[in-house]
């Protein structure tokens, strides 16, 4: 492929004798995969119904390489995608979580989150316990991210579309832990997307590095004491990796880099190629000659124990008026929907516990939609049939993913069944895919039109 003739040069002065292989693996595809949600399925348990030839990423044991046989064998469009069954993300990018190491019940932050590979992959992380706050600052691309949230089943998320400034006013050291995925020159990009060599040219490092301080400098006020921040680019440039580090760490000295166990195959970072501090060398880099992925920066830093004035306003519920969702619950639910539950207009949610009063927040989305209150009665949302499991409901229909069923389904159509009067959690293969209302002879198909298979 044709690559910009600065980015040769400035990568052949970086790299010596290693540029040649660097180089060469552009004549190569690039690399592709898909990342099992653990929230639905545990992975032997995927690896034994998926159709798709599989093989293991070796930094993370949710993650596979495939490969397209055919138009028809991609996994963006087998019904498996449509339940949320996994993600499909380039191999490298799912390094940064792994990272972060997040547990169960800790309130996260991933700061430039959309479309939302990586909140995915924290939201399965967490298991449906503590927070994760998905933000990104463009209104255009928080509906990608709301999608991948819903799909994949996570009940405890925030989305919202805000300036860096404005979060840090409102969640004064709430979060444990932060991941910026900072926007960047995107050279990791240019194997798999032709644009990005194009866009590296419009864009000049320093622009890049600006952004990423812009985004960086409201981390201290938002991370708690003894926090965790990790910084990642799918960048090489010196500039933007350890440069961009070696100056948050001078101006803020109250963090300090960690080291980065247990990621097979990476490199050191190359503080010595800008002049940054030899502890910089913790960081991480993965290169498409060296490892199979395209490329990634990954810094681990931690914030010391000094103390952080805390006065978080608590979250008002509104729970009046709720008589039809219950109806609905008590008819067709098996599971409780009775704590933390919301609205907004005839809007309702099932919201995190501990979360901060939100006004002046700009949230696209905040926790679980249950669904709409209409006159007289309650209609579930798609994002509430994605969290459910088929045991959690009262009437289900089952749809193997091989049947031209499935296929109607997922394109909205209506199909002819023979059922009792009602609600149906329609699923394929046993994993729900949206909702279905049984009237005469037919399904009324509930599947989200903004979702449908074209």
């Amino acid at each position: 492929m044709e690559l910009p003739k600065e980015f040769k040069e400035k990568m052949e002065k970086l790299l010596g004798e290693e540029y040649d292989k660097f180089i060469s693996t552009y004549d190569d595809n690039h690399l592709k995969g898909i990342r099992i949600n653990t929230l639905k399925i545990l992975v032997q348990d995927y690896l034994n119904i998926s159709p798709f030839e599989l093989k293991p990423i070796p930094w993370i044991k949710e993650g596979f390489y495939y490969i397209d046989k055919d138009e028809q064998d991609r996994p963006g469009k087998h019904p498996h995608y449509h339940c949320g069954l996994y993600y499909i993300q380039e191999p490298s990018a799912m390094i940064p979580v792994q990272a972060l190491d997040i547990q169960p019940g800790e309130r996260i932050l991933d700061i430039s989150a959309a479309p939302g590979g990586k909140s995915t992959q924290i939201g399965a992380k967490l298991k449906g316990e503590g927070v994760l706050v998905a933000n990104d600052i463009s209104p255009k691309r928080t509906k990608a991210l709301v999608k991948n949230i819903e799909i994949f089943g996570i009940k405890n998320s925030i989305v919202t579309n805000e300036q860096p400034m404005k979060l840090a006013a409102k969640f004064q050291g709430y979060f444990d832990k932060i991941l910026v995925d900072a926007p960047c020159s995107g050279e990791g990009m240019f194997r798999r997307d032709t644009k990005a060599t194009k866009s590296w040219s419009e864009f000049s490092v320093e622009q890049c590095c600006n952004m990423q301080r812009d985004i960086l400098q409201w981390i201290p006020q938002l991370l708690k004491p003894g926090g965790t921040l990790v910084y990642s680019t799918c960048t090489f440039s010196p500039e933007e990796n350890e440069g961009t580090i070696d100056w948050f760490l001078k101006e803020f000295p109250q963090f300090q880099m960690e080291s980065i166990k247990e990621l097979e195959g990476l490199d050191e970072g190359k503080p010595e190629w800008i002049g940054a501090s030899s502890e910089i060398s913790k960081a991480r880099r993965a290169w498409p000659h060296k490892i199979n992925g395209e490329g990634h920066f990954v810094a681990m830093l931690r914030k010391n124990n000094h103390p952080i004035e805390t006065a978080l306003q608590p979250f008002k519920i509104n729970d009046k008026d709720l008589d039809d969702f219950y109806k609905f619950a008590d008819e067709n639910l098996k599971v409780e929907f009775k704590n933390r539950l919301h609205r907004i207009g005839n809007r309702l949610y099932s919201i995190p516990d501990d979360v901060p009063d939100l006004t002046g927040i700009n949230v696209v989305n905040l926790g679980l939609y249950l669904g709409e209150l209409l006159k007289n009665r309650f209609e579930p949302s798609q994002a509430l049939a994605m969290a459910l499991k088929k045991e959690d409901v009262v009437n289900y229909i089952d749809i193997s993913s091989e049947s031209i069923d499935a296929i109607k389904y997922l394109k909205g159509e209506t199909l002819l069944l023979n059922e009792e009067k009602g609600w149906k959690l329609v699923c394929i293969d046993g994993f729900p895919a949206g909702w279905g209302k049984q009237i005469e002879g037919s399904l009324k198909n509930y599947y989200r039109s903004e979702w449908r298979m074209l």
